[in-house]
């Protein structure tokens, strides 16, 4: 089954990784306040990175790995990456 690294641009400004098996229903999610603690104050939320991985560990993997990066290198990403909604 493909999952999903996601990042999600909260209306503060700020990011938020996470990752799914199904990116539409995960950002309605965020957006109605059920999808996590963190955007559940900070919405409307837009998807601005989507990467597909192999499996669910690969999915999870990538969104620790995304987590540890300073915003800066986030900004790269989200610039270099597949572009969604921006």
């Amino acid at each position: 089954m493909t999952c999903y690294c996601y990042m999600l641009e909260c209306a503060d400004g700020t990011y938020y990784t996470g990752w799914t098996t199904d990116p539409e229903r995960r950002v309605k999610q965020h957006n109605k306040g059920i999808g996590a603690r963190y955007t559940k104050t900070r919405c409307p939320v837009i998807l601005v990175y989507l990467e597909p991985q192999q499996n669910r560990t690969d999915a999870m993997k990538r969104e620790l790995a995304i987590k540890k990066m300073q915003r800066a290198q986030k900004i790269k990403l989200v610039e270099g990456g597949i572009q969604v909604n921006k």
